[in-house]
């Protein structure tokens, strides 16, 4: 009796959920039916006109959705290297990164010799060089530098690449101004290791880290710091005469302190970051 009990409930069961799928599988059917419907009378010019007017009201989202659309529908044609670059740079501003990326690179691939590739490549390079500015960086004046560098080194390689390959692009103006903000922040990541070793008591990697800023990165504003930190690491290995070369090379170079302040201001940011230990 037990047991035919057991398998009528999982007769039930089991019907309960084919009656389920069905009625999901209507439903996705139904939603798909109504997306094509809602395009159903667009032709190139509409749907780009739909998906500017929503890249213009900054609902990217949507942009997103009809670029997508416009793609799927007009895969080939005059307009449809464009609409790649489109939906990529729509993406990118509807804070999908890895989206972006990999419709700019696919964009690359397909159309190696398209008049528009340098702006792939320098569009990869703003992803990357706004990969990290989350909600907080918005609102407080955080330093950078103190987190991980790698999407700002692969920033600095996507802007390096379209220097070497597109001399004459509009946007290198751009992109080197940004390389020279990302170049800064590498060196003061540098710094900020070499810091991280001396409270470690790690004097020798300390010493490394800070002498490969001051060779690699020179003339930014990390090496009156890494100099700094330099002595430091000197003084703690007990080679007073290493730091005394070091505090010679400060005072010449930097007589007045270093020309560009470590912190612009003393930020409420920089201060909790101090107070919680996340450098220590």
């Amino acid at each position: 009796m037990r047991l035919i009990l057991l398998k009528s409930l999982f007769i039930g069961w089991l019907a309960f959920s084919l009656t389920g799928c069905e009625s999901l599988k209507n439903f996705s059917f139904s939603k798909d039916a109504e997306t094509e419907d809602e395009y159903k009378d667009w032709n190139v010019e509409k749907f780009r006109q739909e998906a500017q007017t929503a890249v213009d009201a900054g609902n990217y989202e949507k942009a997103v959705k009809i670029y997508e659309a416009l793609e799927a529908r007009y895969p080939f044609g005059e307009t449809s290297a464009q609409t790649q670059l489109d939906v990529a740079y729509a993406y990118y501003k509807s804070g999908d990164s890895d989206a972006a990326l990999a419709a700019a690179d696919r964009f690359i691939k397909i159309n190696p010799r398209n008049p528009s590739v340098d702006y792939a490549y320098y569009l990869k390079g703003l992803v990357n060089y706004n990969r990290g500015f989350g909600f907080v960086d918005r609102f407080l004046p955080t330093d950078s530098s103190q987190r991980d560098i790698s999407t700002t080194k692969e920033a600095y390689e996507n802007f390096s690449e379209l220097i070497n390959r597109f001399p004459n692009s509009k946007y290198i103006a751009d992109a080197k101004q940004r390389m020279t903000a990302l170049r800064n922040n590498m060196a003061m990541h540098e710094v900020h290791i070499a810091r991280f070793y001396i409270k470690r008591q790690a004097y020798v990697a300390a010493v490394n880290r800070a002498a490969e800023v001051i060779e690699k990165y020179q003339r930014t504003p990390a090496v009156p710091y890494a100099l700094e930190a330099l002595k430091e690491a000197y003084t703690k290995l007990d080679m007073p005469d290493q730091a005394a070369n070091v505090e010679r090379i400060y005072q010449l170079n930097y007589p007045d302190g270093p020309p560009v302040p470590e912190h612009s201001e003393a930020t409420f940011s920089h201060r909790v970051w101090d107070f919680i230990g996340l450098e220590k």
